[in-house]
């Protein structure tokens, strides 16, 4: 057709201008949004502009995320690329990376490993699974660790949603299809919880979802009253795993991720092994390997964590800890045998990895005064391992001074390969209770004058010597009630020899610095 015949683009119902999206909220909109049930994007993420990520799902490209500012002009994930295009005209596309997110997945588990547990794994596309047992409290409990998670994501960029549960499975769906961004399930309401969620929380497959469509079962509460039987013929038996993991019935370890800077050796073996002398033979192999690495690296094991694979698939780990940092395989394997007895072997070990998650810097020794033979080398360090491999790491300890005051809050229990550090030179009992024991039938003069006689455990004491008093005053920054208090310590000796620590609460003048209670805190050797 020439130019001249040509009709006009405005009767060929075109616009050469581009129009103004219909669905569009200016921001002196005064009229609600028709999709009130969408929820709004924060301010921040109205100041950028929406971005929605499209990948290929089968034959065609599919809206595979979208930001909060996105998704308010009506863009879902599912939704066909042209569509969405088409609803909105600048929107920003860019194709997704799976291999992207998977790197950085991998990179805040193994983050989480060294910071949060020791037992973290990635769930692919979006999202990662903790394992609080035992270390919850280390983060002030579970409820102030997921509230601090939260302010790391949101510092780091991210949008999350926390919950914890009894379960994986529980925790999984919480997170995913529950009403909170955050979630605490108490212990035993795994099922109560998980009730109200649609069964696509379950994670099955799109089989599945289709089947328990079509029976009408939209919720996990449909599915927990039905038989499992027609309900496997129904909905297929991974259905019914997934539910049961769910709930607790059957098991779903996590399989934590490495830390890629651990060292750690492996060995594979031809023939497996079940005796206590092969497994030790494959300790000394395997520490030799290891004891290479980490020299190479200049660094000392803290803990050694070993796992061996059985023919069954299952795995028996063992572990042991040093009170500092060492490479000494002798030591090391010393250590290790004491925990033979604690594996398993079952129908045999065919695979070994030994890991050492907590290693610090060791630093060379100067040995030039002991091969001269100027001093003794001591080391406790040895023979505090073998004693905590025994008997546990909680039993030994040692006593540190603390800048306190208060007798009871003057030393704690620190770890035995630390400095003993200075003490006072205050005079103290060598036997120190911990709490006082109250005293009866005390005959004293008032104010300054130890007891003449008192009545402890039941057994009367005549005094024959003393001395004192120590006055101590109470600490008043850590409470109000200490701010009058105070004791009067004295050393008293009985006519049997017993020498005894001693005090009164109260000056014996002012009624508000103590009762005038005699207590007995401790007894000298």
């Amino acid at each position: 057709m020439p130019a001249h015949a040509r009709p006009p683009m405005r009767e060929l119902g075109r616009r050469s201008e581009r129009a103004e999206h219909p669905f569009r909220m200016r921001a002196d909109a005064s009229v609600p949004s028709a999709r009130s049930d969408l929820p709004s994007p924060s301010p921040a993420a109205m100041d950028t502009a929406p971005i929605a990520l499209i990948g290929k799902v089968g034959r065609r490209e599919e809206v595979v995320s979208a930001c909060a500012a996105a998704t308010a002009l009506g863009i879902t994930i599912g939704m066909a690329a042209t569509h969405a295009r088409a609803l909105v005209s600048d929107l920003d596309f860019r194709p997704a990376d799976p291999d992207a997110d998977a790197a950085l997945l991998e990179r805040l588990a193994r983050f989480g490993v060294r910071r949060w547990s020791p037992i973290v794994a990635a769930t692919p596309p979006d999202g990662l699974w903790l394992d609080l047992t035992g270390c919850a409290h280390l983060h002030g409990g579970e409820e102030r660790f997921c509230r601090r998670l939260q302010a790391f994501c949101r510092r780091a960029g991210f949008t999350a949603r926390v919950a914890t549960a009894d379960t994986p499975g529980c925790a999984h769906a919480l997170a995913r299809f529950g009403p909170a961004d955050l979630t605490i399930v108490p212990p035993g309401a795994t099922a109560h919880a998980l009730a109200p969620l649609p069964v696509a929380a379950l994670r099955l497959q799109p089989a599945a979802l289709l089947a328990a469509r079509r029976f009408g079962l939209d919720r996990i509460a449909d599915l927990l009253p039905v038989a499992r039987g027609p309900l496997a013929r129904r909905l297929g038996l991974p259905a019914i795993t997934r539910l049961d993991q769910a709930l607790g019935g059957a098991a779903e370890p996590i399989i934590g991720i490495e830390d890629i800077d651990a060292p750690s050796v492996e060995r594979r073996l031809l023939e497996p092994i079940g005796t206590a002398g092969a497994i030790a033979q494959v300790m000394q192999d395997m520490l030799d390997d290891l004891s290479t690495v980490l020299q190479a690296r200049g660094l000392g094991v803290r803990t050694l964590r070993l796992v061996g694979l059985r023919v069954d698939g299952t795995e028996q780990t063992v572990g042991v800890g040093t009170s500092r940092p060492t490479r000494e395989v002798p030591h090391l394997l010393r250590l290790l045998k004491l925990r033979i007895e604690r594996i398993d072997p079952g129908l045999g070990l065919e695979q070994f990895r030994l890991v050492a998650p907590h290693t610090e810097h060791l630093d060379a020794t100067a040995l030039g005064a002991v091969l001269a033979g100027e001093v003794l080398a001591r080391d406790p360090a040895r023979l505090v391992d073998i004693v905590a491999g025994r008997i546990g790491s909680h039993a030994v300890y040692r006593i540190a001074a603390v800048p306190s005051h208060v007798p009871e809050r003057a030393a704690i229990r620190a770890d035995p390969g630390a400095p003993p550090g200075d003490w006072p030179a205050w005079r103290r009992p060598i036997r120190l209770f911990d709490r006082p024991e109250p005293l009866f039938g005390v005959i004293a003069l008032l104010p300054d004058q130890p007891p003449r006689r008192f009545e402890w455990r039941g057994r009367p004491h005549r005094i024959v010597a003393g001395d004192g008093p120590e006055r101590i005053h109470g600490e008043w920054w850590r409470r109000d009630a200490e701010m009058w208090g105070v004791r009067d310590y004295f050393q008293v000796e009985d006519e049997d020899g017993g020498r005894y620590w001693v005090f009164r609460r109260g000056k014996g003048v002012e009624g508000e610095t103590g009762d005038l209670s005699w207590w007995l805190h401790g007894v000298f050797a």
